[in-house]
């Protein structure tokens, strides 16, 4: 999210392309805040990386063509650019995460604290990208990734091209575009075989930068005429819009579907470069210019105001969710404002006197004091002397990496998380059939593992089976399935392993949304023609944070009613619509958790003395599933 600014080397400045920062930063901050309609609003995180790949590359193809390139510099000049910011909202976000953050919370964070500061945060999310990881509301430093991603690129980029032109002169665009390319497709097969790599890693998004790189080196054609040029630059900015519109967390991406918003973002640069457009004059308004000006500063600061407002209500309690989202974005705006303009601006364009010498010192010492607090909140377990001793217990149920965890899902065996392959499952472990007990099989998502621990500890005269996967829903249709692995599992069970062994009862649960509702009657009803039983979970009760963390909060607080008051609402509406669905197939079986758990406005919270029903948002405890088992059976739910 680099501009060229005064101080670095003559390249001709476009406030068309500032104007681009401020749509890319908007879709951005849309996205986060939770405005419905522009789901897709992620994708301006590409448009930066064409914006930033064009501009660096720019500027080195500049010195080295004057001769005057000097690694050195250059490095001083992205230290000045980027850290003096960064290191301030890494300072605040770090004493909000002190007062705000649980223990085990903390711990994470200040992993990633570490990870944000020397520029590795890309891959630290990536380890932490496992399904039973912390919601992304609780990690205030998970939008550095992108940062990550740049500064990897701000790395290798200047010695990748001063070694093309020393050493193959006349080949350059041809290597740039073979780098290209070859990276577009290991993102575009990625996007499908391993989605969270191909999403976090450098490799697999620098085809992205590169692009911006091949618009500097003039690998494209010149856009002549007036005509063209308006009509190629409307295009850039109804594909970046589209994208921004209709794409969703469902979309495979990156990948190919990261294309619409990455060459409309170069559509829209190429055509400025030849002439002035209409798209490139509004643009060009001061007004979104400014945002364009102050937008890595948005950047920086709009994420953590987003989780600490979530965790527990920082700029507003009390407001409805409109007025809320409304002051979030205000309180990032006047930030960043005032990030761009005593932090920014005074580092950028040298008006401290401060040597080169002098600015790669101060960057390191205050990068060692960031490591020693980092190393300090994981060696002191998040500081746990903050929260009296019920709340750091029932906090430590947040922690869902353990083997106890993994054993009560049956991970990557019987139930295959994002770091599995459809190779992974186990049919002679998960499928096996028993000649003296009932055959019944448990399929879905991990909101149908998470009864595997429960349904086989209760009903010990049945003989439960499994195949699940993370974020897949058991339906004929996988048109929608991001994960290779969950289509080709929900195929074998369907066209395969149903058709050729006989299972008395078949479960189906995930984590259900009303667009899920239109493609389950013709699954139930396909697998009642085999003769099999159906019984179908509706969604489970679940909270816009983590069961144990609003437990915890209400004990320091000693009020009982703040996990209530995060109760999802829109999921017991979900509940009720599918209770009907089910009551017009008399040959399915319906059951409600909000029905075996709740009472009026009042839902149970915990599994047992100390023991919290649920360790995130919705997953149950190894205690909660046993608990749902056995109200299901008092109820006789699956006999």
């Amino acid at each position: 999210m680099t501009a060229n600014v005064v101080g670095e080397p003559i390249v001709k400045y476009r406030p068309d392309i500032d104007g681009l920062r401020a749509v890319a930063v908007l879709l951005v901050l849309a996205y986060h805040v939770g405005i419905y309609r522009l789901r897709g609003g992620f994708v301006g995180v590409d448009v930066f990386f064409v914006i930033s790949g064009y501009l660096i590359s720019s500027i080195i193809l500049s010195d080295l063509d004057s001769s005057r390139f000097s690694i050195v510099t250059f490095y001083e000049r992205r230290v000045r650019r980027i850290f003096p910011a960064l290191f301030v909202m890494l300072i605040s976000t770090a004493v909000l995460a002190y007062k705000f953050l649980l223990p085990s919370e903390f711990v994470d964070f200040g992993k990633s604290f570490v990870a944000s500061t020397f520029s590795f945060s890309n891959l630290y999310f990536l380890q932490r990208s496992g399904y039973f990881d912390a919601p992304a509301a609780m990690k205030p430093l998970l939008h550095t990734w992108s940062l990550a991603v740049e500064e990897q690129f701000y790395v290798f980029l200047p010695l990748f091209l001063v070694c093309i032109r020393k050493f193959f002169p006349n080949k350059q665009r041809i290597i740039i575009v073979f780098a290209a390319l070859t990276s577009f497709s290991v993102s575009a097969v990625g996007a499908f075989r391993s989605h969270d790599a191909t999403f976090y890693l450098a490799h697999t998004r620098a085809w992205e930068l590169l692009l911006g790189t091949l618009l500097a080196m003039n690998c494209f054609p010149a856009i002549s005429g007036t005509l063209w040029r308006n009509v190629a630059s409307l295009w850039g900015v109804v594909s970046i819009l589209l994208a921004g519109f209709l794409f969703t967390s469902r979309t495979v991406f990156p990948g190919a579907s990261a294309l619409l918003p990455c060459v409309g973002a170069a559509l829209i640069i190429a055509a400025g470069k030849s002439g002035k457009t209409v798209v490139g004059r509004i643009l060009s308004f001061r007004p979104i210019v400014f945002v364009g000006m102050i937008s890595y500063s948005l950047y920086l600061w709009h994420w953590p105001l987003i989780v600490f407002q979530g965790a527990d209500g920082l700029l507003t309690k009390g407001l409805s969710p409109k007025l809320t989202k409304l002051v979030v974005i205000v309180v990032s705006f006047a930030l960043a404002t005032l990030s761009w303009r005593f932090v920014e601006r005074p580092f950028r364009d040298r008006r401290f006197d401060i040597s080169r010498a002098n600015v790669f010192r101060l960057a390191s010492a205050v990068a060692v004091l960031l490591l020693i607090l980092g190393t300090g909140i994981v060696f002191t377990n998040g500081f746990p002397s903050r929260y009296p001793e019920e709340a750091v217990k029932i906090a430590s149920f947040l922690d869902n990496t353990d083997a106890k965890t993994d054993a009560q899902y049956r991970a990557g065996t019987c139930f295959l998380t994002s770091k599995d392959t459809f190779k992974d499952f186990n049919p002679s472990v998960c499928l096996q059939e028993s000649n003296r007990m009932r055959n019944v099989l448990l399929i879905g998502d991990s909101h149908a593992a998470q009864l595997w621990f429960g349904l086989s500890s209760v009903f010990s005269d049945v003989n439960l089976m499994q195949a699940t996967a993370s974020g897949c829903k058991p339906t004929l249709d996988q048109s929608h399935s991001v994960e290779q692995k969950c289509s080709r599992l929900m195929k074998y069970i369907f066209s395969d392993y149903l058709k050729t062994h006989h299972v008395d009862t078949l479960i189906v649960a995930a984590r259900w949304d009303h667009d899920d509702i239109e493609a389950l009657p013709k699954t139930l009803r396909w697998v009642q023609s085999l003769g099999t039983e159906v019984v179908l979970f509706g969604p489970i009760v679940q909270y816009d944070s983590a069961l144990p963390r609003l437990l915890a909060m209400s004990i320091r607080s000693n009020d009982a009613t703040i996990p209530a008051l995060h109760r999802v609402a829109y999921y017991e509406r979900l509940d009720a619509d599918m209770s009907k669905l089910a009551q017009a197939d008399p040959g399915v079986r319906y059951i409600s958790y909000f029905k075996i758990l709740c009472r009026q406005s009042a839902c149970l919270e915990y599994a047992g003395a100390g023991v919290p029903l649920q360790s995130d948002y919705g997953h149950l405890t190894s205690g909660g599933s046993v608990l749902v088992a056995t109200k299901i059976r008092e109820t006789g739910g699956l006999n």
